[in-house]
């Protein structure tokens, strides 16, 4: 296992793809379609009133949370499995592949700066279990599914990285860093509610700059796949590095 992961973590494709997947995170989280309704989240994961979040026992908040992460983890990293999956068997095609893929990350990109219009409708499931800790996981799987159109081009550049692994352990793997980006936040808002809400207000003030930048970043990764820059990149730093591109 120790060796599966220095392998894993050590592979030159993942030390360029895990920063992108952990900032893709981030900048999900921070969207307009999830930061201003973490206070509505807190409320259903924890069965605690909005009103009370910050006065809530901690350790409920802490596992509440968790729990809400846990669920949409599955979600997210069964994916990232699949495109692994996938990558591994098109590997003879992955030029083509990551050319296909990097045009549709920058067409990503720029929906999430909301230059495309007619993308920019969201689709979620409202319908939501009883409050409590005991459905925070089921209510976890639940936003992993039905906000997948919000989070979409941050995670589908993610996928799409996974795709590149050319296996289903490292797509799992891109895709559970990812997970830590976005949910790292929602641990954190659980446990200094008021102090995060401070950092929270900030963003939506500024929240047009945070769509322009995490769109730029999206741009930024489809032209380095298209380019074939992404895999030059990819081939230096496993020589540097001395890893291998043995499958896992």
């Amino acid at each position: 296992m120790t060796d599966w992961l220095r392998e894993t973590v050590g592979s030159g494709s993942l030390l360029l793809a895990v920063p992108i997947a952990v900032l893709a995170g981030l900048v999900s989280f921070f969207s307009p379609c999830v930061m201003p309704l973490l206070p509505g989240y807190l409320s259903y994961m924890t069965g605690v009133g909005v009103q009370d979040l910050d006065s809530a026992r901690r350790s409920r908040m802490l596992v509440g949370s968790t729990l809400f992460v846990l669920g949409f983890s599955v979600v997210f990293v069964a994916g990232g499995a699949l495109f692994g999956s996938i990558g591994q068997n098109l590997f003879q095609y992955q030029r083509q592949i990551s050319i296909v893929l990097g045009i549709i990350v920058i067409c990503l990109g720029f929906v999430f700066m909301g230059f495309i219009p007619l993308m920019q409708r969201e689709y979620r499931i409202h319908a939501v279990p009883a409050v409590g800790i005991g459905v925070a996981p089921l209510l976890g799987a639940l936003f992993g599914i039905g906000w997948l159109p919000c989070v979409g081009p941050t995670l589908g550049t993610v996928l799409t990285l996974a795709n590149n692994q050319g296996t289903a352990p490292r797509g799992a793997f891109l895709t559970f860093t990812y997970c830590l980006g976005l949910g790292i936040p929602f641990v954190l808002a659980a446990l200094a509610f008021t102090r995060f809400m401070r950092a929270v207000n900030w963003v939506k003030v500024h929240q047009r700059a945070v769509n322009i930048a995490g769109g730029v970043m999206l741009v930024a990764v489809g032209v380095l796949l298209v380019s074939g820059v992404y895999d030059s990149l990819v081939a230096h730093l496993q020589t540097t590095f001395g890893t291998g591109t043995s499958a896992i």
